[in-house]
């Protein structure tokens, strides 16, 4: 017998019907000489202090240096600790005792650096020592499921990439754990928590949203001006901005006794504007954010979901191209998407005869390919998988179609002493933006001018002043940090730096979604609109490591650099661990000695004994004296309760209106908090307003 091990049960599933295992058991199924069992995600991980004997947060304690590091299975919280996973327990049993009946393994969880620790750790902690194969394959279609079968890989081809996720394993444990204990030690007012990842993400954030708030806006004025040849109306603006209104005025008055421009010079020249790659996961993360309004996390798991249906690629993918062996299948996909109504005017515009191959490049192929479909084409989706969906089969056609021809012009004027400047665009072939029908970008919107050569005069139809202000740096979106965490080492000031970690980034784009969302988790930053900014704690903890390594974009993009060579044998992972362990001792030892601001917290009254204070910290008000038992949770339907709004309901029943929190169905509400005559918090919606009760 061989048992396939897959991650979830819908793949080991799929996997079974494929193979003629098709006997349900309990936690397996079985035929044709095969076992089919499945992971449940990460059943065995890294245990945890406690697991060394290692209880409390004790300064004494730090740093852990765990040695041999030990594996242990999957725990749950209860109550006020940890226990092992009751359903992990089970499942463990049941791939041990299919192990014990099998001659040989054939890993089949993702094709990637979790997928690959996942299997690994079941393996090492079972201490199994049967040969195993690897199932790697990028869809799960009938199809690839038959060509990875005839085509398994010795496992040992994989060890590099298990040495590199059990390096970032370890590495997170170790950063995570004695950095977030030495944190929390110092501060001794609740638990903090830092990460190799997830703190220089919340150093992003904090720096833009400061980079913001402090900008010193300025107004000033430039004058605008409109014109006419050729039945063609456009407009030009002064290249000179006055900080001055009244000189403006000015100006604009001495332009008014003398109404003619001089065209100065008159610049065009042709662009060829290629076409997008195909998605990988940032990418698509990012396109969803600003067009959909999904969160990354949101956007995997769509696209886990579509993948599990087998109607697009696996889409933990780091790479936006496909070795030349798939293009040969891209015909076959875009006739399927055919069978889609709104695809057909789309597919129309493309030249059957001249794909555009810039898609295919070996080299930078990752562990999968970029995002495609397959020709298993979806007729009921959720509204958001068929918005997902029809981005990555869009972004295909457009991938394949021609570059997209454009005219540039660029306009000079004078007036009097002073210059003006229009700038033109006008599509030659529209190429890839057919696709779509979306000619210009947001940088640069389409504006025919007129033919003008220099020499050429011009009548001013109208002229005004434009008052303006110069603009802070946009706070961060879940796109824009997903952009700025992939080019991370880009504003390294070493050149050589720079180079080495060009395309590296922090996190991976199987894991960047997560950090964002643990960053919500810990209450350090939340949404403002489409836009992330940090919380009052998420301030305090930049504060104190903003100058501190764990907080350096730049040295966590090395790390990432590191675990590329240890996947490619180019780098040792002992040595890696060493300098992880060096680095989380540094890092301890640096931060007990933090001296952390206490935040003035008010004293408050509990609302139902009326005898006891409060205790307040980021998850929970509740009353000191465990008898009375009153508690209030702090985050009500994704929304964080601010210490006023605690005050409120405290001391009067109820909260100043609270808006934005979302609902069971993501419906998002505005409602006042407070409390009945038994202290019990409820929601009280304004007169006239459409409303769930009880946030449903």
């Amino acid at each position: 017998m061989i048992t396939v091990i897959a991650e979830k049960p819908s793949v080991a599933r799929e996997i079974a019907v494929i193979i003629k295992a098709t006997e349900k058991k309990d936690g397996y199924l079985t035929g044709n000489g095969y076992f089919v069992t499945w992971a449940l995600g990460h059943l065995v991980g890294l245990g945890m202090p406690e697991d060394y004997g290692i209880t409390g947060f004790e300064k004494a304690s730090l740093p852990i240096l765990p040695n041999p590091f030990l594996l242990t299975v999957r725990k749950v919280k209860k109550d006020k600790g940890c226990t092992a996973d009751t359903g992990a327990i089970k499942q463990l049993k049941i791939i041990e005792d299919l192990f014990n009946q099998s001659e040989s393994i054939i890993a089949a969880t993702d094709a990637g650096r979790e997928g690959e620790l996942i299997f690994r750790y079941i393996y090492q902690y079972l201490k199994c020592s049967k040969p195993f194969n690897r199932l790697w394959i990028s869809s799960l279609t009938e199809k690839a499921i038959k060509h990875g079968f005839d085509n398994l890989k010795d496992g040992k081809e994989f060890d590099g990439l298990y040495q590199a996720a059990q390096g970032r394993s370890r590495a997170d444990w170790l950063v995570g754990i004695n950095a977030s204990q030495a944190l929390s030690i110092a501060a001794d007012n609740g638990v903090y928590s830092l990460g190799r990842v997830q703190t220089p993400t919340l150093a992003l954030i904090c720096r833009r949203y400061l980079a913001n708030r402090d900008f010193p806006v300025k107004n000033y004025s430039q004058i605008q001006l409109s014109h006419s040849k050729d039945l063609i109306n456009f407009k030009s603006i002064s290249k000179i901005k006055w900080d001055d209104r009244k000189l403006a005025g000015n100006v604009l008055k001495a332009i008014e006794r003398s109404p003619m421009a001089m065209v100065t010079s008159a610049d065009g020249k042709i662009e060829t504007e290629q076409p997008p790659l195909l998605f990988d996961l940032t990418g698509l993360q990012k396109e969803a954010n600003k067009k959909l309004n999904l969160s990354a996390e949101e956007t995997l798991n769509i696209a886990q979901s579509l993948y599990e249906k087998k109607f697009i690629t696996y889409p933990r993918t780091g790479s936006k191209y496909i070795p030349e062996d798939i293009w040969p299948e891209i015909p076959r996909l875009v006739r399927a998407l055919q069978k889609r109504e709104n695809f057909k005017q789309a597919i129309s515009q493309i030249k059957w005869s001249r794909f555009n191959k810039r898609i295919v490049n070996y080299l930078r192929v990752t562990d999968h390919h970029g995002l495609l479909i397959t020709d298993k084409i979806p007729s009921a989706l959720s509204a958001k998988e068929n918005a997902v969906y029809n981005m990555i089969a869009f972004r295909l056609l457009e991938a394949i179609s021609e570059p997209c021809v454009k005219e540039l012009t660029d306009i000079s004027l004078q007036i009097l002493h002073y210059d003006f400047t229009a700038k033109g665009s006008r599509i030659i072939e529209a190429g890839w933006r057919s696709i779509k029908g979306s000619f210009s970008n947001d940088t640069e919107p389409l504006l025919d001018l007129p033919e003008l050569k220099k020499g050429d005069e011009l009548k001013i139809k109208e002229l005004c002043i434009l008052e303006k202000k110069t603009k802070p740096p946009f706070l961060h979106t879940e796109a824009s940090l997903l952009s700025a965490m992939e080019s991370a080492g880009n504003d390294i000031e070493n050149e050589d730096e720079r180079k080495a970690l060009q395309h590296i980034g922090i996190g991976t784009p199987a894991t960047r979604a997560a950090v964002i969302e643990t960053l919500f988790t810990r209450n350090y930053i939340q949404r403002d609109m489409k836009s992330l900014i940090p919380t009052g704690k998420g301030l305090q903890v930049y504060e104190l490591v903003k100058d501190k390594k764990i907080a350096d974009v730049s040295m966590t993009a090395q790390w990432e650099l590191a675990l590329q060579k240890i996947e490619t044998h180019k780098a040792d992972a002992a040595v890696f661990l060493k300098e992880m362990e060096n680095y989380a001792s540094s890092i301890t030892d640096e931060l007990l000695q933090t001296v952390i601001a206490q935040n003035d917290l008010p004293e408050l009254l509990c609302p139902k004994c009326k005898t006891q204070h409060v205790m307040i910290n980021d998850k929970v008000v509740k009353c000191t004296d465990e008898a009375c038992s009153w508690i209030q949770f702090r985050n009500i339907c994704g929304v964080q309760l601010s210490l006023s709004d605690i005050q409120n309901l405290v001391n009067e029943g109820r909260t100043s209106l609270i808006k934005g929190m979302k609902s069971r169905s993501e419906n998002k509400f505005d409602a006042y908090i407070v409390l009945n005559e038994n202290a019990e918090s409820s929601f009280e919606f304004s007169p006239n307003k459409n409303h769930k009760k009880n946030g449903e």
